[in-house]
């Protein structure tokens, strides 16, 4: 006679081999085995931004599993690599997100790529959190004039938005991209390198590494890349763009 504890071990194994084939959609699994809490970043000089609304806000979108995932264990990592890459070089330690990245090429050859993966990665992420929570729509005022005269208009801004992100080989980023006058750009990167940099500045962006759809959407990104837009906050956006013009916009 089986138990019900085997039972729910068989039933757990089961789901694991089918989501490993692709066969089960994530959430099913995600929801039979919820990941455990994360553990505190490692202390340093930059720590995890809180999400500015609930992991279950960006739902039916994003679901509540991939959030937490995403931010609790992703963009957590990143913290505590970064400030242990960081715990030897006090200057370095010093300086802002974005001035750190902006300067790679100063940083000792021993630990520049790992700066560059994590340091990308936290600045990427803090981003893409700010962004999100609202309920889509259009943008309005000087951000909107902006996409019509530098990106064709809503519709053709975020056909080729999503392009971009589709046609990113592997895991990277799609970005669009602002300047002190205003002017707007779209961008993409690999893996988790950033704008930053380069001495850009970054609008918005989507993140098409599998960690950020795989649960929800599978392999199905293009499909995770229009969903997106339904979760995006035009006023953060705009107050973005605002911050951009006058030269204060940081990560």
């Amino acid at each position: 006679m089986t138990t019900p504890l085997i039972a729910r071990r068989g039933a757990l194994f089961a789901a694991g081999s089918l989501l490993a084939a692709g066969l089960l959609p994530g959430r099913v699994f995600a929801q039979a085995a919820a990941p455990a809490a994360a553990p505190p970043p490692a202390a340093g000089p930059f720590s995890l931004p809180a999400l500015p609304y609930a992991t279950n806000a960006l739902e039916p979108h994003i679901d509540a599993t991939t959030m937490e995932l995403h931010h609790g264990r992703h963009h957590a990592a990143f913290i505590t690599n970064l400030n242990t890459l960081l715990k030897d070089h006090g200057q370095l330690a010093s300086l802002k997100l974005e001035e750190l990245l902006a300067k790679l090429g100063e940083a000792p050859e021993g630990i520049r790529t790992a700066l560059r993966n994590n340091g990308g990665g936290h600045a990427n992420h803090s981003m893409f959190w700010q962004i999100m929570g609202g309920r889509g729509g259009n943008p309005s005022g000087e951000l909107a004039e902006a996409i019509n005269r530098d990106l064709g208009g809503m519709e053709k801004f975020r056909t080729d938005f999503n392009g971009t992100g589709a046609r990113v080989f592997g895991s990277g980023w799609v970005f669009v991209l602002v300047d002190r006058e205003g002017k707007l750009s779209l961008a993409s990167r690999p893996n988790q390198d950033s704008p930053l940099m380069d001495g850009q500045r970054v609008l918005m962006g989507n993140d098409v590494w599998e960690h950020a759809y795989y649960l929800k959407y599978n392999n199905r990104r293009p499909e995770y890349l229009a969903a997106w837009w339904n979760v995006l906050d035009w006023e953060k956006i705009g107050q973005r763009y605002a911050a951009a013009k006058a030269g204060t916009l940081g990560v």
